[in-house]
C-alpha cells in the first residue's frame, strides 16, 4: 500500500504528478473538519509535504501519532518545530543549495534597484517627467562600497561571492566566526552596521533572530545606509524600520520579506527610496522546479531507502537522516 501523505499548502503540478505515483495524498486545504480527519485518519499519516510559510502547526503534528517525515519546500523552516520533531524521531527536511543563486541574485538586484533608484526612474519615464523636467537626479553606485552581510551560510557566501564582481568590501556577522570564509568578521552587528553602506540580511528566521536588526542597528547604518532583507520579515523590527525611513535616519531599503506577509506597512508604499518585492527571492521557474524536485526526492528516498537527502540540522543525527 502507498504511504499516506498530507500536503499542507500548495504543491506544483509536477510535484503532484511525482507524489501521486508513490503516495496516497490528502490535502489539508480540502479537509473541512480537521478534528474529525485526525480521529479517522491521523494514525495513518506517515508523511507531510509543506512549505516554509505554512509549516506544520504544533497541534497538527501532535495529532499525527505515526508521522515519520516532514519535507519542506524551502530552505527556511522556522514554521516547523524541528526540535520537537527530532525528539519524536520525525525527520524534517528542507531544500538548501538549489536556491542559493537566485536568492543571492535577488539581494543584489535590490541593492542595485535602491542605489540606482530604479522605481523612481521608471516612473520618471512613464509619467512624462523626462520630457517635461529633463534628466532625473543622479543616483549612487555600489562599486567598491562596504557591504555587511548578516548571516554567512550558503546563501550569504553566494552573495559575498557575487559582490566581488562589483569590487565590494565585504564583511559579515554571524554567531561564530567561520575560519574558511575569507571576509572580515564582526561579532557585533551594530559595529558592522556602523562601518558599511549596505546591510544585507540573510540569517535564518525564528526566535533566536527575532528583531535582530533593531533600532540600534538601523541607526548605526544611518542616513546614508541601505538595508536589504531577503531573509525573514521577523529578523527586522519593521516598526522601527518604517520610523527610521520616515525620519530620514535610514537612507533606503530593499525588502523582499515582511513581518506579516502579505500585509506591508502602508508608509512604505509611497517611499521612492524603498524597493518592495513580494517574497520572490527564489521565485524563478528553474529554482522552484529544483526545490519541488528535492522536496519530492526527500520523501521518496525516505520510504524507499530509509534516509533523506537534505535533513535540517536539528534532525541530522537521526538514523533516518543519514
Amino acid at each position: 500500500m502507498k504511504p499516506n501523505l498530507l500536503i499542507v499548502g500548495n504543491a506544483t503540478p509536477r510535484m503532484m504528478e511525482q507524489l501521486g505515483d508513490r503516495f496516497a495524498i490528502h490535502k489539508l486545504s480540502e479537509i473541512g473538519d480537521l478534528a474529525a480527519f485526525l480521529k479517522e485518519k491521523g494514525d495513518s499519516i506517515e508523511a507531510i509535504a509543506t512549505n516554509g510559510h505554512d509549516g506544520v502547526k504544533p497541534a497538527l503534528m501532535a495529532g499525527l501519532a505515526n508521522l515519520k517525515v516532514i519535507s519542506c519546500f524551502g530552505v527556511g523552516y522556522d514554521a516547523i518545530d524541528a526540535t520537537s520533531a527530532a525528539e519524536r524521531g520525525i525527520v524534517v527536511t528542507h531544500t538548501p543549495n538549489v536556491l542559493n543563486n537566485d536568492v543571492a541574485n535577488t539581494a543584489i538586484m535590490l541593492m542595485l534597484a535602491v542605489s540606482r533608484c530604479l522605481v523612481r526612474d521608471d516612473n520618471w519615464v512613464r509619467s512624462g517627467k523626462w520630457k517635461s523636467q529633463g534628466n532625473a537626479p543622479l543616483t549612487r553606485s555600489i562599486e567598491e562600497k562596504p557591504v555587511g552581510i548578516a548571516g554567512m551560510g550558503r546563501i550569504g557566501q553566494k552573495i559575498a561571492e557575487k559582490l566581488q564582481a562589483f569590487s565590494c568590501d565585504v564583511a559579515y556577522h554571524s554567531r561564530h566566526e567561520k575560519p574558511d570564509v575569507p571576509y572580515r568578521y564582526y561579532g557585533d552587528l551594530t559595529a558592522m552596521a556602523r562601518d558599511v553602506d549596505y546591510l544585507v540580511v540573510i540569517t535564518p528566521g525564528g526566535a533566536a533572530t527575532h528583531h535582530l536588526v533593531n533600532r540600534q542597528v538601523i541607526d548605526a547604518l544611518g542616513p546614508e545606509g541601505t538595508l536589504i532583507n531577503v531573509a525573514r520579515g521577523s529578523v527586522v523590527d519593521e516598526a522601527e524600520l518604517v520610523k527610521a525611513l520616515e525620519e530620514g535616519r535610514l537612507g533606503g531599503a530593499g525588502l523582499d520579506v515582511f513581518e506579516n506577509e502579505p500585509d506591508v506597512p502602508r508608509p512604505l508604499l509611497g517611499m521612492d527610496n524603498v524597493v518592495l518585492t513580494p517574497h520572490v527571492g527564489s521565485a524563478t521557474v528553474e529554482t522552484r522546479q529544483a526545490m519541488g524536485d528535492l522536496t519530492v526526492e526527500n520523501l521518496v528516498r525516505f520510504f524507499a531507502e530509509g534516509k533523506v537527502t537534505s535533513p535540517v540540522p536539528e534532525c541530522a543525527g537521526l538514523p533516518e537522516a543519514k
